[in-house]
């Protein structure tokens, strides 16, 4: 660098008579410098827009906490209750039922005769035919009535000869006018008096006749020996029971159906029959009747299937059980144990209706399930039931419904 660039020159004297010289451009761009209150007035904007969102932030909550805080307090004022729905039961596909085992036919078998047995012919487990002698017995007195009915009978039938004779001869007496009206007339009403007399006779002998026929004591039926009460010497009176006749060749098994699963029973359906002794054989059998009418003191079906039993396989006054296949009704709806309430009216149970109000109904019992009770009626599918109602639980009380079905079915 050379000397003379170091050394600044020397202002040059202006001259009076010339304008001074524009500024440079880049001195006119530079902005001037702000005043004092313009600067104050922006961070005072600044700070009330700060101090704005801090009272926001911390406002918000705290009244969005106090109106839940509200919400909360509204709703726990409302006491809270589980609710379930009915749900429906299982389809029954084979109900088991007790049942008892009778001959299709029998019968004791008593005497008419008072006397003493001579003899029997048939003991138990013998199989006898309709007709076939079963026992003999002796009647001493039987035989002098009948001995003493059958004198008094030739008795009234000579009475009766007399006044036959009688009351011809006067009928004729009585056409030459030899004897009175009134006279015949009496001789022909002893005439009829002594045929009476004839009559009672004959039906005495006949009456002691059919009793002495009863000393022989037969089967009214074809059947089986199933008890003898009798031996040769014993005393027989007239009502007391000789034997017990029974046929088995088909059997009667009578079972009672509950009330509930009573419409699933018609004539003609299919059942099988099982006994404690063979639980791995079953026997098929028919429904054959039923007693129509509900008994009233066990809410049962009397129902009888008649069972063919050729080989004796089963055994009269048996206990079984019938099985009976097809119940095709539809299962009832049940409810948890815990859900009723017994009163005077009956079982309850409380209903949440829709705006939250409880109302309570009778309901219709069926089968005990243990945890769960069949219901025949007094809700629907879409119920909402109480769990654990409280014992002061009355209808209109206000509640607030909690648990997976807590929403009516037509919210959902």
């Amino acid at each position: 660098m050379k000397p003379t660039d170091s050394v600044e020159r020397p202002a040059q004297a202006q001259r009076p008579d010339r304008p001074p010289a524009p500024a440079p451009a880049r001195a006119a761009a530079t902005p001037e410098p702000e005043s004092p209150p313009a600067r104050l007035g922006r961070w005072a904007v600044a700070v009330v827009v700060v101090l704005g969102l801090l009272l926001a932030a911390g406002l918000l909550p705290r009244l969005k906490h106090e109106k839940q805080l509200e919400q909360d307090t509204a709703a726990l004022a409302v006491p809270a209750v589980t609710v379930v729905t009915p749900a429906p039961g299982k389809r029954l596909a084979g109900l088991t039922l007790p049942a008892e085992v009778h001959a299709f036919v029998e019968a004791p078998i008593y005497a008419r005769a008072n006397g003493y047995i001579t003899n029997w012919s048939a003991d138990i487990g013998q199989n006898v035919k309709a007709g076939d002698v079963l026992a003999e017995i002796d009647t001493p007195d039987l035989d002098e009535e009948l001995a003493v009915a059958k004198a008094q009978l030739a008795q009234s039938q000579a009475n009766l000869a007399l006044a036959k004779v009688t009351a011809d001869r006067w009928a004729e007496l009585l056409k030459t006018s030899s004897v009175s009206e009134q006279e015949n007339e009496e001789k022909q009403a002893d005439y009829k008096l002594k045929q009476a007399d004839v009559d009672a006779a004959k039906a005495t002998v006949q009456r002691y006749a059919d009793l002495k026929s009863f000393t022989r004591v037969v089967a009214p039926f074809d059947g089986t020996v199933t008890a003898r009460l009798i031996d040769v010497g014993d005393l027989i009176t007239s009502g007391k029971e000789l034997f017990r006749l029974a046929d088995m060749r088909t059997l009667r098994v009578f079972v009672r159906v509950p009330q509930s699963s009573s419409p699933g029973i018609a004539i003609g359906g299919e059942a099988d029959i099982t006994v404690p002794e063979q639980p791995a054989r079953k026997i098929p059998a028919k429904i054959v009747r039923t007693a129509v009418a509900i008994d009233a003191n066990s809410r049962t079906l009397l129902t009888e299937l008649d069972v063919p039993n050729p080989g004796h396989e089963l055994t009269a006054g048996a206990y079984a059980q019938v099985t009976f296949h097809d119940m095709s009704q539809e299962p009832a709806l049940t409810l948890p144990s815990n859900t009723l309430l017994f009163r005077a009216e009956g079982p309850q149970v409380g209903v949440v209706k829709p705006d939250g109000e409880v109302e309570l109904r009778s309901v219709m019992l069926g089968r005990d399930l243990g945890s769960d009770v069949e219901v025949l009626g007094g809700v629907g599918a879409g119920d909402r039931v109480i769990l654990n109602p409280s014992d002061s639980l009355v209808s209109g009380a206000k509640v607030r419904a909690e648990g997976p079905n807590a929403e009516p079915m037509a919210e959902r």
